[in-house]
């Protein structure tokens, strides 16, 4: 029996770390540049793998997307199914010149092949350089922050996840931004992060982070919130997946 439970936890450690290998190979090796704006991604999961991702895709030379998605669920499935949504978004990326066509692609194919209570956040941006025009879908995911001249402002709710219901319609908007405006898009693992007596870091945390160290760059802000994050929870283990997305205007 305990030479069976040795052969079972070895198996076990053998798929968390072929997981880990996954996620890790299809994690962006740097930090993109796109001329005119200041970018930053940042993932890290709870457990040894994880559900949520962040990428950025050069759809071509005039052409930049970023996206960042939470699976629901945590562990190797998770890892799994957010690793195939990547692969997925990034072959058929350059085939859709409309973000929305691409979304609702997205959304048929995980829809035909998900598993039972399978589904996904994705929150997926367009730029191209020197210009000042994000276009967006938001497919179930947190209502990003957009900080502009000292205000707040949240982008609209989510339509439906991908895999939740077929042939969804999804809508592409637009965000213009100017010189100093910021766009956070953040995973509940950062808003939920919570103490040993179940406090939550909340979303006014995040906001009040993001206005006091609004005239950083991007990558500061999010060190900067990571390290409130962490902080507030005083060391303990993330309930959940926590992942930034921060776009600056320059």
């Amino acid at each position: 029996i305990l030479m069976l439970e040795l052969k079972d936890k070895l198996l076990a450690k053998e798929e968390l770390d072929a997981g880990r290998s996954v996620q890790f190979a299809l994690m962006p090796e740097t930090m993109p540049r796109v001329a005119g704006w200041d970018i930053w991604l940042y993932s890290q999961p709870a457990r040894e793998v994880g559900g949520d991702m962040v990428d950025c895709i050069t759809v071509n030379a005039n052409r930049y997307a970023l996206a960042l998605g939470d699976v629901a669920g945590k562990g190797l499935g998770a890892a799994l199914f957010m690793a195939r949504l990547q692969a997925v978004l990034r072959a058929l990326a350059p085939d859709y010149e409309k973000p929305a066509r691409l979304i609702e692609k997205i959304n048929i194919i995980f829809h035909r092949d998900r598993m039972p209570n399978s589904f996904a956040s994705l929150f997926y941006l367009e730029l191209q350089p020197d210009s000042d025009m994000v276009k967006y879908v938001n497919a179930g995911h947190l209502p990003p922050i957009v900080l502009r001249q000292k205000i707040f402002k949240e982008l609209e709710k989510g339509q439906p996840a991908l895999g939740l219901m077929d042939h969804t319609k999804y809508t592409e908007r637009s965000l213009r931004m100017k010189k100093g405006e910021i766009l956070l898009v953040y995973s509940d693992g950062l808003s939920e992060a919570k103490t040993e007596q179940n406090e939550f870091f909340g979303e006014r945390r995040v906001r009040d982070i993001l206005g006091l160290y609004a005239h950083s760059s991007a990558q500061d802000i999010g060190r900067h919130l990571l390290l409130a994050a962490k902080q507030f929870i005083n060391d303990s283990a993330l309930s959940d997946d926590l992942s930034l997305l921060i776009v600056k205007k320059l």
